[in-house]
């Protein structure tokens, strides 16, 4: 059976969410469990998850490997996979990388928006590529099986992991900056460039990655993910969300602003982005991932590229990208479109 998968969720957890995962058959997610937090705050968040998979038996449960999106699917619940949207977690020290994978850590990025000790964010007018830890970071990442993620990282530095990485990178959540131009959207130089080294893209519902925002039309959704598989490949796109359901717009703060500044980061550069906007009516929740597929059939992409897109296609990813480097047979260009 074709798997559901969301590339990335960051919501307020709660036995609802748990339940409507389960009502849209939705197989494993890739959550965010930290920020700009520090490692040991980071474990206080594994802490609770663990509260969660032990109250929560019989809904979800953690994931480490693509084989337990099978074990998912065989015993209706949803796994769930941890990930980094910042690599605060490893402070400056690269033995920490091994330590969160081992915890069950299996996605990181190397920046969220702002410049950081790895590579450059999104929003910086410089973009200086990685750095001279970052590489070593990548490098050490490869090893142990914690994918790279350049979801919020500038178009230089992404280059640059996508050079250095012996691995397929990929950016869990984004959509095509010539659909619509924001920071946090990706150009099409960037995304050929991902597509030729093996490397996946996931397609964001998040209205600010939306053309026309909250009012963007799940065709014109859908015309975009057909953009994107032309541009990045059949086998190399998927579903990354970034749904933030029931976040009291607080947390928009603590996601942009962290500790870094003492005044609000709106993000997307306008005051009108200061909370979470309302999203489209299509996908409110994990019960919606009906709705997209749905609307991908009828943009004409056909039924093994639709399966491939609404879990298939990141399933063979972390199939791939888990496992550490010793025992892995892979390298960039496995996924299937390149020789």
């Amino acid at each position: 059976m074709i798997p559901v998968i969301d590339g990335l969720q960051y919501a307020n957890w709660s036995e609802k969410i748990f339940r409507q995962m389960r009502a849209g058959g939705v197989d494993a997610v890739h959550v965010t469990i930290t920020y700009h937090e520090t490692f040991r705050e980071t474990v206080h968040v594994i802490e609770r998850w663990n509260r969660w998979f032990e109250r929560f038996p019989d809904l979800i449960f953690p994931g480490r490997t693509a084989a337990d999106v099978q074990r998912a699917q065989d015993s209706a619940r949803t796994a769930i996979f941890f990930g980094a949207q910042n690599p605060s977690c490893i402070e400056d020290d690269i033995g920490l990388i091994e330590v969160l994978h081992t915890l069950g850590l299996r996605f990181m990025q190397l920046t969220y928006n702002n410049q950081s000790l790895l590579a450059s964010g999104c929003y910086e007018t410089v973009d200086s590529g990685l750095t001279r830890m970052g590489r070593a970071v990548v490098t050490e990442m490869n090893r142990v099986g914690l994918v790279v993620d350049m979801s919020h990282s500038g178009e230089r530095s992404t280059l640059d992991a996508i050079e250095h990485s012996t691995r397929p990178i990929a950016i869990t959540h984004a959509n095509l900056h010539s659909w619509h131009p924001t920071l946090r959207n990706k150009s099409d130089t960037l995304l050929r460039a991902l597509g030729a080294s093996g490397g996946f893209l996931g397609l964001s519902t998040y209205p600010h990655h939306l053309r026309n925002g909250s009012a963007c039309t799940l065709q014109d959704w859908c015309d975009m993910a057909a953009r994107a598989i032309d541009l990045v490949g059949a086998e190399q796109v998927g579903i990354g969300t970034d749904l933030c359901q029931d976040q009291p717009d607080s947390i928009v703060e603590w996601m942009r602003t962290g500790r870094w500044t003492k005044t609000v980061d709106y993000g997307e550069g306008h005051a009108d982005a200061a909370g979470f906007p309302t999203m489209p009516h299509w996908f409110n929740d994990n019960r919606d991932f009906a709705n997209l597929r749905a609307g991908l059939m009828v943009a004409g992409l056909g039924q093994a590229i639709v399966d491939g897109v609404m879990g298939g296609n990141w399933l063979r990813f972390f199939d791939v990208s888990f496992c550490p480097s010793h025992t892995d047979q892979t390298a960039k260009h496995v996924v299937g479109v390149l020789p």
